[in-house]
């Protein structure tokens, strides 16, 4: 990695795209019938908590470390920063009434937390995909005029992978590749050396499909 060359910021895309399938996937599974019950029903509400933890930390991460970065390399991108940082204000209280509604649906067996989620993601979705979007269309490219390929590695080391686990960035990077095209998927397990990287694409796999298959496949079948 060369510490002239502007930021690779493919991976925002990448990370979106992930979030914006999931959410929407479960949101379309719990809408259909028959409702999940049993081990599928677990096992979706954990995932759908799972990725409302990850925004969560996606977002801090994103205010706390790539936004000031880039306002001190770039202070005429400060508009489009705080548009950034106003939109996550107001994403935040959708993801939190979708992770207290998550909450709930788990715990139970009855079918009104199930209709009380399925809106909550509605209303998080109606909020997040535009933001989502609009950040990999606009922000992105002053993201990679402002900082340097190092700079922007920094980041994500520091605030995204700094903390986490050998299975939870396997589970993570495993999430990310799902349905990807090539182009993605050399991207996303090129952020790791030739040793790690054979580990946790071979090595977690199997373990990773077992918990897709248990979310998304009606107990049964």
């Amino acid at each position: 990695m060369k510490t002239d060359v502007p930021a690779d910021t493919r991976m925002m895309g990448i990370v979106h795209s992930a979030l914006n399938r999931d959410l929407s996937r479960a949101r379309n599974v719990l809408s259909a019938e028959p409702a999940p019950r049993g081990r599928q029903r677990v096992a979706l509400g954990e995932h759908v908590s799972w990725m409302l933890d990850f925004l969560h930390g996606h977002h801090s991460g994103e205010d706390a470390g790539l936004w000031p970065l880039v306002r001190q390399r770039n202070p005429d991108a400060g508009e489009l920063l705080d548009s950034m940082e106003a939109d996550h204000a107001r994403i935040a209280p959708a993801a939190d009434a979708a992770a207290a509604a998550t909450a709930e649906y788990t715990a139970t067996t009855t079918d009104a937390p199930r209709v009380a989620l399925v809106q909550a993601l509605n209303d998080l979705l109606e909020v997040l995909v535009p933001h989502l979007d609009r950040e990999v269309a606009e922000a992105m490219p002053v993201v990679a005029t402002s900082i340097s390929d190092r700079e922007w590695d920094d980041v994500e080391q520091r605030f995204f992978v700094k903390g986490k686990s050998t299975r939870e960035l396997a589970m993570e990077g495993h999430w990310m590749i799902e349905e990807i095209d090539t182009e993605g998927y050399e991207v996303v397990v090129h952020t790791v050396p030739p040793v790690l990287r054979f580990i946790l694409v071979h090595g977690f796999g199997p373990l990773y499909r077992r918990q897709a298959k248990a979310r998304w496949t009606p107990e049964g079948s």
